[in-house]
């Protein structure tokens, strides 16, 4: 039987990309296909990310391992069943080689683990299998069994997919930047339409932001890539595109007319902060798998002691830490859409836009809150006096932001019990 949903995982792995992953990966294959897992800079280099992404199955290969000689169910059974393609992308913004990590992840982006087990880590040549003239190996690591690594670019990749799969079936978690997205649409508009859906994790709409008082990280780290991908939700393309100078711009225009407007669904910061992986709920659930010897319990507890950590370091130990799960959300949604307590925004779909030039506001979404009638479109397209078009019937972005889910303090338990069994 074919799956719910089959998806792409856009990520920079990073601690809540890579429980993301595990979600998606540890669910039943009647719900859910992970098609491919496209890699792009982010929380760290793109190095690191591929390393994190590559390392995660060497980890779960020790953990189905595991569980097998202790006589418990393998789990990851979507894993098992699809091999997911891994593929790397861009390794700086579309406008900026500068990349904006701010530290929350570590230097590895998942605090120390591969120092702390090396075991479970890749071997130092990871990367070979990723390159045009790479000849594999005639003794090849076990974990190499649970993905296919491509030689191709990731926007490529994705647009591979996108094009040899029926239209509408295929959907996107972007979980980082948008610039391996942004390539794609640039590259063949047309063909990235064909998906089903792109479920943005990113932004913050009506509350502050993480790493500048307005801005997300992953927006502020290619706010362009954002504008860009953000644009094809219009009616109108070309009235949100972000005005880069020509002679500075890397992609092109998208042509005047489309056949249809990207369905995009965005979870910024105001509804994913609130769904907390707190820290004493965290070691109570993993102690009797870290007990009893887990690889992948080790793994994680890794990282998520050293995420605790910096948490407590930027905001102190008045109350208990806890990890705001903005990753996985996403995942979540994919597998659980159809429930009636996923509600859009009042106005939605909204015309949320994304500052790209602003000196304190670079990476901001900007919403036009002043409560005033769009153009119906029927007796009239504009309003007067709107050159900005925010009130147009075809001009302006048109963004599913997404304000409510099953439940603040249901997902914690749903991810540990999927994950950890």
């Amino acid at each position: 039987m074919a799956p719910k949903r089959r998806i792409i995982i856009d990520t920079d792995p990073g601690a809540d990309d890579t429980l993301a992953m595990l979600l998606a990966l540890a669910s039943s294959p009647e719900d859910l296909e992970v098609m491919l897992i496209s890699v792009t800079y982010g929380n760290i280099p793109l190095e690191g990310c591929g390393r994190n992404t590559v390392g995660l199955f060497k980890v779960l290969e020790h953990e189905m391992q595991w569980r097998k000689a202790q006589g418990k169910p393998l789990g990851f059974d979507a894993l098992r069943a699809y091999k997911p393609i891994v593929a790397l992308g861009a390794d700086h913004a579309l406008e900026d080689e500068i990349l904006m990590a701010d530290g929350f992840h570590g230097a590895d982006g998942l605090h120390g683990v591969h120092t702390a087990h090396p075991h479970l880590s890749p071997e130092e040549t990871w990367r070979s299998i990723f390159k045009q003239d790479h000849v594999p190996a005639a003794e090849v690591p076990p974990y190499h069994q649970y993905f296919t690594a491509s030689k191709t670019p990731a926007h490529l990749e994705i647009l591979r997919i996108l094009k040899e799969e029926p239209i509408d079936t295929v959907s996107i978690c972007a979980l980082g930047p948008l610039t391996n997205l942004a390539l794609a649409a640039s590259e063949d508009p047309e063909t990235f339409l064909r998906v089903k859906e792109i479920a943005v994790m990113g932004g913050a709409v009506e509350v502050e932001g993480n790493v500048t008082p307005v801005a997300e990280f992953n927006t502020f780290a290619d706010a362009v890539a954002t504008a860009r991908v953000f644009a094809l939700t219009s009616p109108t393309p070309s009235s949100t595109m972000p005005p880069v100078p020509s002679a500075k711009s890397t992609l092109p225009p998208y042509p005047e007319k489309l056949s249809r407007q990207l369905n995009l669904s965005l979870f910024p910061l105001d509804i994913t902060t609130p769904h907390l992986l707190n820290r004493n709920y965290f070691f109570e659930t993993l102690k009797p798998s870290l007990d009893a010897g887990s690889p992948l319990a080790t793994w994680v507890n890794t990282f998520m002691e050293g995420i605790f950590r910096k948490i407590i370091s930027m905001v102190g130990e008045a109350e208990e830490p806890g990890l705001s799960l903005h990753d996985p959300l996403t995942v979540w949604y994919m597998l659980t859409a159809s429930s009636p307590e996923w509600k859009l925004a009042k106005a939605a779909p909204e015309d949320i836009r994304v500052e790209t030039g602003g000196q304190w506001t670079h990476g901001m979404h900007v919403a036009d809150r002043r409560g005033r009638v769009r153009a119906d479109g029927k007796t009239a397209e504009e309003k007067p006096g709107d050159g900005d078009g925010w009130l147009s019937s075809r001009r302006g972005n048109r963004i599913n932001r997404y304000v409510s889910s099953p439940g603040y303090d249901a997902f914690a338990p749903y991810l540990m019990a999927r994950v950890f069994q």
